[in-house]
């Protein structure tokens, strides 16, 4: 008997062949005398016939449900000329059964696993999202997000870039959105945050040399209910010593468009290069930094992509104070250089950022930063800092300035919707395996949730309603 397995998109090699084959039973019909079985593993479905000259495997058969995990031993036969399916995967072959073996039962699935799901409420898809991810739409979005992740990867590494793991446990520092606080057990009272973006972390990295560096990375941050957000998610994250606005624009204008090329062939990217709009332009013409430039909006194969450039540096607040459009590490435009360090027509100041956005949503931005550290002290000031504040927030990045930084820019991908715009999904909780709702819970873990009283007071917290 043949031990070796044979995943399922392989089978159609072995016509004539024993082989062994392992998966989930989608589905089993009685035909009369005749049993058949859809077999799935992650490769593919495979028809397998059971006939009654089979006794031992057809007493099994009659057995078998929906999601049971079974072992099966056949042969690999060619289908009827009148019964074959050139549309799917295996149309034109059957495993005919000799042996089955019962891995593992299974419970009734309390929905549908055959269906796209979208007809399925999300809360209890999320639930049970170990089953959810079984159906072959998810499927096919968690091997598109694999596929992306690995060109970006491999794009980048030709191109001479570095992939360099930055710290998830680090400081909490005034950068916009709440971060996610864990209790330091051995500095009671002392507290790690979970980074909003690696963002001081690759500017390190470019005062360290490293000059090409890029991060898949994982990014925290505790905002209020938005749809299509996320509590924790994943960006291209990019830096580049050395380099204007040009470059860094330049190099992922490339990598989009030889990643849809290679990956998604069936979309057609608008316009190449992709057009350029001023922010004032943008607000002008469309009342929105993130203009949907598409022909067709209908049409889900379009893709316009569109730079946003010229960004003002900073808007007053409530009080008349400023706070930064994008983030303070920015450098603004050289001809505006001298009214930052003199803190002169801020609402003037314009900033070497630049936003990517794809069909009406902004899917990455980064910008040119400031590499000198008085002007990101400058910065500071603007913002109502106090030289105390600076000290304590931003001395470690002051230091690093100090020391002999570059010149450098980045960007960072909003990786999630890039991929779900790619795989034609309405929400980056289709292309994520494990989401949490919008609400930012966990229904399949039950997350957040409530630690013991001993759990506290190791961490010496105390709760207060």
């Amino acid at each position: 008997m043949v031990t070796e397995r044979t995943m399922i998109e392989a089978l159609a090699k072995q016509v004539g062949e024993e082989v062994k084959a392992c998966g989930w039973v989608t589905v089993r019909r009685d035909h009369g005398k005749l049993i058949f079985l859809d077999l799935r593993d992650a490769s593919g479905t495979v028809q397998a016939v059971v006939l009654p000259s089979q006794p031992d495997a057809y007493a099994i058969a009659n057995t078998l449900r929906p999601e049971w995990v079974v072992e099966v031993f056949g042969v690999v036969n060619k289908r009827p000329e009148k019964m074959i399916n050139k549309d799917v995967l295996n149309g034109d072959i059957e495993l005919a059964v000799s042996l089955i073996k019962v891995l593992n039962p299974a419970e009734t699935p309390p929905f549908d696993l055959t269906s796209d799901g979208r007809e399925i409420g999300e809360e209890s898809r999320l639930k049970y999202r170990y089953l959810d991810l079984r159906r072959p739409r998810l499927a096919r979005n968690l091997r598109l997000r694999h596929q992306i992740i690995k060109f970006i990867r491999d794009y980048l590494a030709e191109q001479s870039f570095i992939e360099v793991e930055t710290p998830i446990l680090t400081k909490a520092t005034p950068e916009g959105a709440r971060d996610y606080l864990v209790p330091a057990r051995l500095y009671p009272g002392q507290f790690y945050a979970l980074p909003q973006s690696p963002q001081q972390y690759k500017q390190l990295l470019m005062v360290a040399g490293v000059e090409k560096y890029f991060q898949i990375a994982r990014c925290f941050r505790d905002e209020d209910t938005r749809g299509d957000r996320q509590p924790e998610f994943t960006q291209l994250d990019l830096e580049m010593a050395f380099v204007g606005q040009e470059a860094v624009m330049n190099l992922n204008e490339q990598l989009l468009i030889e990643l849809v090329h290679t990956l998604a062939p069936e979309k057609k990217i608008l316009q190449t290069p992709f057009p350029r709009l001023t922010y004032a332009e943008a607000m002008s013409k469309y009342k929105t930094d993130r203009p949907d430039l598409r022909e067709n909006k209908e049409d889900g194969n379009e893709l316009a992509f569109a730079w946003v450039i010229d960004f003002p540096f900073f808007e007053k607040i409530e009080g008349g104070k400023y706070t930064f459009t994008h983030n303070p590490f920015s450098a603004p435009k050289s001809e505006h250089h001298d009214w930052l360090m003199k803190g002169e027509r801020i609402d003037e100041i314009l900033t070497n950022q630049y936003d990517i956005t794809l069909n009406g949503l902004e899917i990455g931005g980064g910008s040119i930063r400031n590499h000198q550290p008085e002007a990101l002290k400058a910065v500071f000031k603007i913002l109502g800092h106090s030289d105390t504040d600076i000290e304590a927030n931003f001395s470690h990045m002051l230091r690093a300035l100090a020391s002999g930084a570059p010149p450098h820019g980045g960007i960072a991908w909003g990786l999630d919707r890039l991929i779900s715009i790619l795989a034609g999904e309405p929400n980056i909780r289709e292309v994520i395996a494990f989401p949490k709702t919008g609400e930012g819970r966990d229904l399949m873990m039950n997350a957040p949730a409530e630690i013991s009283p001993e759990q506290l007071k190791e961490l010496k917290l105390k709760i207060v309603s």
